[in-house]
């Protein structure tokens, strides 16, 4: 993590945060292709919202790769904000509102987007069990 010299996010990044948030994925995927060499499993959480999703996918060598998306409804979103301690939509992505619609309009949707908004997260782990390796495969 980058801590002094940290280019944040926003809905207006600068080349500096874009530079900084692929240095991000990069590693993670140099990461995730490490412990997968190495004969684990392997499981990477983070928000990839936008064409750089496509990016992402392209840094992983390892195969089979699956691709899942949580997509619960922007009034689920806000509400499951509200309950937590921490913020986690800052104000420079303008909130949940242009998240969402980030997400929904342009993000490529490559494997098994699920809408969560119903589901409790381990209801969400078992559609994820029983459906990734048919739906979510993307390499």
């Amino acid at each position: 993590m980058v801590v002094s010299g940290r280019a944040e996010m926003t809905s207006d990044p600068t080349s500096e945060a874009w530079r900084q948030l692929r240095l991000r994925y990069s590693l993670g995927a140099a990461t995730a292709d490490a412990y997968f060499t190495a004969g684990f499993s392997v499981v990477i959480q983070d928000i990839i919202v936008g064409p750089i999703l496509q990016e992402y996918v392209d840094l992983i060598q390892s195969r089979p790769l699956c691709v899942v998306v949580l997509a619960p409804n922007r009034d689920v979103v806000a509400a499951r904000e509200e309950s937590r301690d921490k913020t986690a939509y800052r104000p420079g992505f303008n909130g949940i509102d242009a998240l969402d619609d980030a997400l929904r309009r342009e993000t490529p949707h490559l494997g098994l987007w699920l809408d969560t908004s119903e589901q409790t997260p381990d209801l969400t782990v078992a559609t994820i069990v029983a459906r990734a390796w048919d739906e979510a495969r993307v390499g």
